[in-house]
């Protein structure tokens, strides 16, 4: 053989070393998880890199889906870019797979009128509030309470002696009922006795509708223009006037109470004792929010938009967005159910949905022609609204 011939021949060896290589390293490998056999789309991820089922469990439960179909590119630089979409696919999947829902296969979303659950209760009702099994519905005109077993939305018992009932409170062991009188009454309700309420105080500021507990006391915002403080056993009544205009709705942070000031357009933010420590511009008419353990939630019914504002850490007061449109119709009442908030529409006979952790709207849908639908909660499983028009309670 001679010397040109040599040179092709090791050539061409040298050429199917590389191929043979190349073709080897291009090969999705399989590795092996918790004794189970694991094989990744991915090229350059060998079933030998300690980190291969790591990576596994992220690609299997959406959180990456590699550089391309066939790469993962295991030692690139991740820039903040790209870390924030994994924290937020992170964040995304925990609360979907950790929810109740999931847990029952029931990851639906309703998208008519003609899929709600509908159980009667009282005339007019307002307000709801969920005890883990119960809702508990406050009947306006009616002067009622209804107690509706959530596993199969039957009502269990009328509760009778309240006048006007607006906001309702599951606290202690107890419901506790906001009278929109003038002035204010406080109603309690104890699941083990009679269906009768007992009246607290009917010394309230003037027409008491938003309700909250600190822990220790209940607060109600009252839309004559102050902040009443209740502390129980024996029962003692504060009420706040000061920087007060049309207080509507109430939440609690973990830390401090927020009420929104109809009458101002803002969110305030209170201490301990009821005095103003921070105002936030909203929307026109703030009503009745929900905190989603980080945020607030403010739907303004004069401006069709829901403001949604930080409410804990050194971004606390700033306005994160102002969303409008996704159905938003002179919207009543926020209600987070662990992975989305939903917000009523009076006005729009319509529910509007949200994804929370990076508020994308997740649609709207009718609640029925002159239903309006106005209260507003979950119990972790279900979302529960009020439907004014009607009388009746919706199961979504």
């Amino acid at each position: 053989m001679n010397q040109a011939m040599r040179k092709r021949a090791v050539m061409l060896i040298v050429t199917m070393l590389v191929i043979t290589a190349v073709s080897t390293r291009l090969k999705a490998d399989t590795g092996t998880c918790g004794g189970a056999t694991t094989t990744l789309p991915f090229t350059d991820v060998l079933g030998s890199n300690i980190f291969f089922c790591s990576i596994a469990e992220a690609y299997v439960s959406g959180l990456t889906n590699g550089t391309s179909a066939t790469t993962y590119s295991p030692s690139d630089v991740v820039t903040r870019e790209q870390m924030a979409a994994f924290v937020t696919r992170a964040m995304d999947q925990s609360l979907k797979r950790g929810s109740e829902r999931a847990a029952l296969d029931q990851f639906w979303t309703t998208q008519s009128a003609g899929a709600l659950g509908l159980t009667s209760v009282g005339s007019n009702p307002a307000t709801v509030a969920s005890d883990g099994t119960n809702l508990w519905v406050a009947n306006r005109s009616s002067g009622t309470v209804s107690q509706i077993r959530a596993s199969d939305s039957r009502k269990l018992n009328n509760w009778t002696g309240a006048s006007s009932p607006f906001g309702v409170l599951v606290a202690a062991g107890k419901v506790f009922v906001a009278g929109q009188t003038n002035p204010g009454s406080l109603f309690e309700i104890d699941p083990a006795g009679p269906p009768a309420m007992n009246t607290l105080t009917v010394s309230l500021g003037a027409l008491p509708l938003g309700i909250a507990f600190d822990g220790e006391r209940i607060w109600t915002a009252n839309f004559g223009g102050s902040v009443s403080i209740v502390t129980l056993s024996p029962v003692t009544v504060t009420n706040v006037t000061i920087g007060f205009s049309a207080p509507y709705g109430i939440t609690y942070d973990g830390a401090n109470i927020w009420v929104t000031d109809a009458g101002t357009s803002s969110l305030k933010k209170l201490d301990s004792m009821g005095n103003i420590i921070m105002s936030v511009p909203v929307g026109s008419g703030p009503v009745l929010p929900v905190f989603d353990g980080e945020n607030i939630w403010v739907p303004n019914v004069g401006s069709n938009s829901v403001s949604v504002v930080r409410a804990t850490g050194g971004l606390a007061g700033t306005v994160l967005a102002t969303l409008t449109g996704n159905g938003l119709n002179g919207p009543a009442q926020a209600s987070f159910d662990g992975e989305r908030v939903l917000v009523t529409n009076p006005a729009g006979n319509s529910i509007s949905l949200w994804r929370a952790s990076d508020l994308a709207p997740n649609g709207t849908f009718s609640s029925g022609a002159s239903s309006s639908p106005f209260g507003a909660c979950s119990d972790g499983l279900n979302f529960w609204i009020t439907l004014q028009s009607t009388g009746r309670l919706a199961r979504l």
